[in-house]
Formats: structure tokens, sequence, C-alpha cells
């Protein structure tokens, strides 16, 4: 069974920065697209960004372009997500997910959740 379990959250100011982290136990990591959704109070999850098996494909939602990078190290088991300049509105829990093969932004076909890491950004 696949588990995925994310750490990298906190409380930051805006414009401040995140790494979050992904560890994928239980298959085989580098048969696997990930991606990054949020969660904000309320709301439904969102697509935040997304990278193929290889890593060699990426993509981002557009409030995510130019100041999020997604990467995964498959020595590691392991997918990242870079956050800069962050807003209150990033604030919220984010999942990582994992499915076979390529990106999608579309929740409903990633197999495989984490528990979540919560973001704060404050104003």
């Amino acid at each position: 069974q696949v588990q995925l379990v994310e750490s990298g959250g906190g409380l930051v100011q805006a414009g401040g920065s995140l790494r979050l982290s992904c560890v994928v136990s239980g298959g085989t990591f580098r048969n696997y697209a990930m991606a990054w959704f949020h969660q904000a109070p309320g709301k439904d999850r969102e697509f935040v960004s997304g990278i193929n098996f290889s890593g060699g494909s990426t993509n981002y939602a557009d409030s995510a372009k130019g100041r999020f990078t997604i990467w995964k190290d498959n020595a590691k088991n392991t997918v990242y997500l870079q956050m800069i300049s962050l807003k209150p509105e990033d604030t919220g829990v984010y999942y990582c997910a994992a499915r076979a093969w390529t990106i999608s932004t579309n929740r409903g076909v990633f197999g495989s959740w984490g528990q979540g890491t919560q973001v704060t950004v404050s104003s």
C-alpha cells in the first residue's frame, strides 16, 4: 500500500518562503507522477503543481507560476514544493498525491494522498 507523508508546513509572514516535502513509501516512486493540491479554509481542494514520473515535465496553476517550484528526487522517494513570495491567500492545507506516470490537474484521478501539511501566511 502506498503511503505519502507531507512535511514542511508552518507559519510564515507574507513574502516569506517554505519548502514542502512528501515522502512516498510502499510503491515504485519512479513510476509515479506527483502533484500538490491546496485546500483553503471552506473551499475545495485545488491543483497547485504537478510533475510527471521522470521529472521532465511540470505544470503549475496560474496562482503558482513564478512563485512555486516542484521537483522530485527518485533516489529519495520524495517530491518537493518550494514556495516563495507567499501570500495570505496561500494559507491552507497542502496535500501531495500520486498516480501512475502522467501529470493531471484532476484530483479525482489520484489514488493515493497524504494527510496534508498546514501552511499559514500572515499579512
